[in-house]
């Protein structure tokens, strides 16, 4: 009798230990899938003890006469370098090029006829975290009957600015007028990430993506979404991303024309030997094999010819940023080489960088004159030290899974292709993923029409299916 209690007493206690284990890896399992909120506190000096300012304040491009006739100086006494022979913009920004960019910025740029153009949409400042956070909020001038709009984040990336989703904002808050239907309207938040434009830089050290993305999810809640959709390539893909493994339950679908896979397993590594020969092995499609191989060429040599300016930005920005903050001419050259090559590498063929067969002079001066008149481009470029000083792939957030459904835009002229057989090991729940049939790196400036009808679909499949509720 005695053994028979011992033996209950000790399957009692396994069922115990068992049941506990479960409970334990349910709920870390559970908890693990979820990134840290980060409260941080990136004002001057040290965090005062009252409370915040929480209120919200309307906003407005200025830039004083004494501005703009520094700028003209500078643009006057600017020293060119002439470039080699035939060079393109192989070696970069041709200079007999920026020659002509420049005299069009000094002889016929209007900069006050393009602040009206920025000021047309309502703009607002708030302070979160100790810092100024600038954001355009743009509402559907009419809603049918019985119709809610959709809140939707948009975040830009590096050179941009949300000045890039001027163009497909009347698209998302207005679709029924540009043929796009009725069914999902939006309304429309576009922030300047923290020192880019119109956002105050952080002026302590380790703001990186998670920061940004808690910043953001801060500011929605403060305008009142409890649920919303959110949309971002280059950095914005990655400040999206966190933001949808902060929050989860209030991220409704998380929708990306840019993805990156920071971690490479065996998978991959026998995807990038074999792929090209086996692609239905390894979930390629025709387009991936077409898009990602030769590797050499396609990935590795774009890596090491392209990524320059990322190693700089992410070990020393401020030295180069010095310059580039004193120089207008030099400022543009920098970014616009990005518009340049990441718009199309074929276009380092052209003596003109093919920078004007996709944008006007006026959107990519504005673009410029933002970093200019903000005085960002130095804290813009300390966001790579940021997320990259800790090493690739290290962080939390890189190997969390995002369950949130996910749409995936792949242009085909980005500068690196992720396939979705690479994507799905980070975005469990992709839902909707396109080859879109042109355009490159900044789809929202490029091709505003393809990226909206993607979004749109996106939007379409997840309420149709009430996605968000089945994470």
């Amino acid at each position: 009798e005695f053994c028979s209690s011992l033996a209950g007493i000790m399957l009692l206690e396994v069922f115990l230990v068992l049941g506990t284990l479960l409970i334990y890896f349910f709920f870390s399992k559970k908890n693990e899938e979820t990134l840290p909120f980060k409260d941080g506190w990136w004002g001057r000096g040290q965090k005062p003890v009252t409370k915040e300012d929480s209120s919200i304040r309307p906003f407005k491009v200025e830039t004083a006469e004494e501005e703009l006739s520094d700028l003209f100086r500078r643009l006057d006494q600017a020293r060119f370098t002439e470039p080699l022979e035939n060079s393109c913009f192989h070696y970069g920004t041709n200079s007999v090029h920026l020659r002509k960019v420049v005299s069009y910025w000094k002889n016929q740029f209007n900069w006050k006829k393009q602040v009206e153009v920025l000021n047309k949409y309502p703009q607002f400042k708030t302070k979160i975290q100790g810092i100024d956070i600038h954001f355009a909020h743009v509402k559907p001038p009419r809603l049918p009957e019985g119709q809610a709009a959709k809140p939707l984040l948009m975040v830009h990336g590096w050179p941009g600015s949300f000045y890039e989703f001027y163009k497909i904002i009347p698209l998302l808050t207005d679709p029924a007028s540009h043929g796009l239907g009725d069914e999902h309207i939006f309304e429309v938040i576009c922030p300047s990430i923290p020192g880019y434009g119109f956002s105050e830089a952080p002026h302590k050290q380790d703001f990186n993506s998670v920061s940004a993305a808690s910043v953001f999810y801060e500011l929605m809640l403060r305008l009142g979404f409890n649920e919303f959709y959110t949309q971002g390539g280059d950095a914005g893909c990655v400040i999206c991303t966190n933001l949808a493994q902060i929050a989860p339950s209030h991220v409704k679908g998380l929708h990306l024309n840019m993805v990156l896979v920071s971690k490479l397993g065996l998978s991959h590594l026998l995807s990038i030997l074999l792929g090209r020969y086996f692609p239905g092995l390894f979930g390629f499609q025709d387009e991936d094999v077409r898009r990602m191989f030769p590797f050499l060429k396609k990935w590795l040599y774009k890596i090491l010819s392209e990524f320059g300016y990322a190693h700089i930005q992410a070990t020393k920005p401020d030295t180069v940023g010095c310059g580039l903050n004193d120089s207008p001419v030099g400022l543009a050259a920098y970014i616009l080489e990005k518009f340049s090559s990441w718009t199309d590498m074929e276009f380092r063929n052209l003596e003109d960088g093919g920078l004007e067969r996709k944008f006007s002079l006026d959107d990519l001066l504005t673009n410029i004159m933002i970093y200019w008149v903000s005085g960002c481009i130095v804290s813009s470029m300390r966001f790579y030290k940021e997320n990259l000083q800790k090493g690739i792939g290290t962080q939390k957030h890189d190997k969390l899974t995002v369950r949130v459904p996910t749409g995936i835009a792949a242009f085909p002229n980005e500068i690196l292709h992720i396939p979705q057989a690479w994507a799905k090991k980070k975005y469990t729940n992709i839902v909707s993923f396109h080859f879109m049939p042109r355009g490159g790196h900044f789809a929202a400036l490029e091709e505003p029409e393809l990226l909206a009808k993607d979004i749109l679909q996106f939007v379409d499949k997840v309420e149709k299916e009430q996605l968000w509720k089945k994470k």
